[in-house]
């Protein structure tokens, strides 16, 4: 991991590298994101930690070496981002995500999913178990910050190269379960176009600037859908606009 911020890091740069702006203000309790780290590797958690640990507005919750130990550590400390590896010993990250996102409560944190390679099989189903982005263990400093600030915002944050995979991984596998279309008949129609843009990949700005809107008025259409179709962020949006037939990759 390099301290060099990557060309373009800044928020302006934010839909090139795949990230789609929702709105929502960054920080946890008293504007101060916590953060809890999860992975097998400890100089990959000390060096997370020690990047994010500098960053103001930023704390280090606490550490894991496994999935189980961040399911422990997540309901003991409840941070407000985890980023969590996804291949551990005795329980892996999407396991682990899985557990985490779906216990009782009205205030889960969001996951970040670490990754070597930009082709784990996983990402699909990280994203149907609610992780908000993933990012690859190589990225720099100044990628993981960002990355950090973006999910602990509410948005989601994938990749060029993730959100193509889970594009192929629709136009390869069909779903066993699709939900029925009814699933978007709360939707005004110019929601439903919104959420169309948004599973292309576009950010706020983009969308605004294809519906000749405000980029304000965007920004409530997002939070209405989210609200609706009791979605947790934009990822869940994309994941539910390709199963509910809204859009087919290519289409």
């Amino acid at each position: 991991m390099t301290t060099e911020p990557p060309a373009g890091a800044g928020e302006e740069a934010a839909p090139r590298a795949g990230v789609a702006a929702g709105g929502a203000a960054p920080g946890g309790r008293d504007g101060i994101t916590r953060c809890l780290i999860a992975d097998d590797q400890a100089m990959v958690r000390e060096g997370f930690a020690a990047v994010l640990a500098a960053q103001p507005g930023m704390a280090i919750a606490g550490q894991a070496a496994d999935g189980a130990e961040a399911i422990r550590q997540a309901a003991a400390l409840h941070p407000d981002v985890i980023l969590m590896d996804v291949r551990m010993p005795v329980l892996d990250g999407l396991t682990a995500t899985r557990e985490i996102l779906s216990a009782p409560g009205p205030d889960h944190p969001k996951v970040l999913m670490l990754t070597t390679f930009d082709l784990d099989d996983y990402v699909y189903e990280a994203l149907r178990a609610g992780a908000s982005g993933f990012l690859l263990k190589d990225a720099t400093a100044a990628e993981l910050v960002h990355a950090v600030r973006v999910v602990a915002a509410g948005d989601a944050l994938l990749a060029p190269s993730i959100t193509r995979r889970l594009i192929e991984d629709f136009t390869r596998t069909p779903r066993a379960v699709p939900p029925p279309p009814a699933v978007l008949d709360p939707l005004t129609s110019r929601e439903t176009e919104v959420l169309r843009l948004i599973a292309r990949g576009l950010s706020n700005a983009e969308i605004s600037d294809a519906l000749v809107i405000a980029e304000q008025t965007t920004k409530t259409h997002v939070s209405r859908i989210l609200a609706k179709l009791d979605l947790r962020d934009r990822a869940q949006a994309v994941v539910l606009a390709y199963e509910s037939g809204l859009i087919t990759p290519g289409g």
